[in-house]
């Protein structure tokens, strides 16, 4: 009996019903180890040369990167912000046309 194959798809949604229907274990030997973030979104902000200069000096003074101060503060700001903004992502998935 041939047993199917991985689906080579960035669709989380064809993937998790692979998943849902096989077992992880029958497929070991076509695994492979990922060593970087799967799933991770990249922004460009773009700022005028003043305003970088003084978040370069910030990030410098915390003994951080520019990114890394960037992220804490985009943190910090979604977890201050209304709970049904922070916490609500059933907009999203209804965009995304994943709404359950």
């Amino acid at each position: 009996m041939n047993r199917p194959k991985i689906p080579q798809t960035d669709s989380i949604q064809e993937l998790a019903q692979f998943w849902d229907t096989h077992e992880l274990t029958d497929f070991e030997d076509e695994l492979e180890e990922v060593t970087e973030p799967v799933f991770e979104t990249k922004v460009t902000v773009r700022l005028n040369p003043d305003e970088a200069e003084i978040v370069k000096t910030l990030a410098n003074a915390r003994g951080t990167s520019l990114a890394t101060l960037v992220q804490e503060w985009v943190a910090e700001r979604i977890a201050t912000s209304s709970p049904s903004v922070a916490n609500n992502d059933s907009s999203d998935k209804k965009q995304k046309g994943t709404s359950q």
